[in-house]
């Protein structure tokens, strides 16, 4: 099979993103050397639907080391980075990715690297898995991984209907991911692409923030450290409370409507700013979504009950709506800091991808003993993960001695 990419003249440029980001991610690079000269993955084809970055190149890089044939396509139609596509596909990969993929292309890429008959699928939203189970049942699949929420909430769903194919481990729910990953990579990048779509001021706009999960924590954290004034919306009463108790200020998203200029949906639900809500907001009001669909913002609303829409800002589109006030809109609805920025930091995806990397070669040994259901990372590979971080940034810390070991196994006090 041949790479389906942008320009590969730009392999040079990728190289120089990758070894960047290799740099930058010390705790993938140990885990990837911890296996020395062993080839865990030797003979196992791997098919990748991740965002194409230079934090993937890495991963993507360490798994061929490994001795894996590996496969790569986008985990969403504008986040490729061509630079990296086309050094990865130089340098043995498969890829089929480009930035500016249509609905049809972006499925194609995905059956595409289905079409290599993969032993493991490393998925990221789900539609690699998803693809698989609707056209593809006939080939066996060893095991997957899931890189995000959404994607689990939707394999759990394939699970409990009694569909999934293959075991799959939801790299998500570690430890070291979505303490990490969701809260401090996504709180930090979501700002990062609004910076770069608008170059606003931040400080002093009352920024509503849809969800309260890890996600949302991070982003109304660092809204606040930019100086905002920060809103956060529910539906979960506990989580609700915990963003009052954090000090932010709660209500409904009719409410928030009427007053926000910065909106951030962050639920993995679908309709989370409706009609209802487009229609109240401000004029100038600037709509993101930091969810991994395109579902979050009713951007159908805003295409079908406009009165002029134009391209203002690379990334920036402006809505006039019938009652006269304007909207923009980042990256069509779709995630933000991927299309208007580069994702992650690698610091935080170093430990999301050694937790793909490590849960990968965990299939690849115990697959026979797996039943069809969605796994929790190991605990094992979650600490291994969080200690190969802590090394890698210079940090040492305490263990239990063999006195607290006994206490703490005893019930006598």
């Amino acid at each position: 099979m041949q790479s389906k990419i942008a320009n590969p003249s730009l392999a040079p440029e990728g190289e120089k993103s990758y070894s960047w980001a290799y740099r930058n991610m010390p705790a993938l690079v140990k885990t990837i050397d911890s296996f020395g000269d062993k080839k865990p993955l030797a003979g196992k084809k791997i098919a990748m639907c991740l965002h194409v970055t230079k934090e993937t190149s890495v991963l993507a890089m360490g798994l061929k080391k490994l001795g894996a044939d590996v496969y790569l396509s986008a985990a969403n139609p504008l986040t490729t980075q061509d630079d990296i596509a086309a050094y990865l596909s130089s340098q043995g990969i498969t890829v089929f990715a480009w930035r500016g993929e249509n609905s049809d292309e972006y499925f194609d890429c995905i059956r595409s690297i289905l079409k290599a008959k993969p032993d493991i699928i490393m998925d990221d939203g789900g539609d690699a898995h998803v693809t698989f189970h609707e056209e593809f049942k006939g080939h066996k699949v060893l095991g997957g991984t899931e890189e995000t929420t959404t994607g689990v909430t939707r394999l759990r769903a394939l699970s409990k209907a009694g569909n999934l194919c293959y075991p799959v481990i939801a790299v998500n729910n570690a430890y070291t991911k979505f303490l990490f990953d969701n809260r401090y990579g996504t709180g930090q990048s979501t700002f990062d692409g609004l910076l770069r779509a608008t170059s606003l001021l931040i400080a002093g706009k009352k920024v509503v923030v849809a969800g309260y999960g890890w996600v949302g924590k991070g982003i109304a954290k660092r809204a606040r450290g930019l100086d905002a004034h920060v809103i956060v919306t529910e539906v979960d009463p506990l989580k609700a409370l915990e963003a009052h108790m954090d000090g932010f200020e709660v209500m409904p998203m009719g409410k928030a409507a009427e007053i926000g200029d910065i909106f951030v949906t962050a639920t993995g639900q679908i309709n989370v700013i409706r009609g209802e809500h487009l229609e109240r907001m401000r004029d100038g009001a600037i709509l993101a979504n930091a969810g991994h669909f395109d579902v979050e913002i009713n951007v159908k609303y805003l295409e079908q009950n406009n009165l002029s829409k134009r391209s203002v800002r690379q990334f920036v589109d402006e809505y006039r709506l019938k009652n006269g006030r304007r909207l923009y809109l980042i990256g069509r609805g779709r995630i933000v800091n991927l299309v208007a920025a580069e994702g992650h930091p690698p610091e935080v995806m170093m430990m999301s991808f050694s937790n793909q990397l490590l849960s990968v070669v965990y299939i690849s040994e115990n697959y026979q003993s797996l039943e069809n259901r969605v796994y929790d990372v190991p605990e094992s590979i979650d600490k291994q993960v969080a200690k190969n971080a802590l090394e890698a940034m210079g940090i040492e810390i305490d263990e239990i001695t063999e006195e607290q070991k006994k206490y703490a196994g005893d019930w006598r006090v």
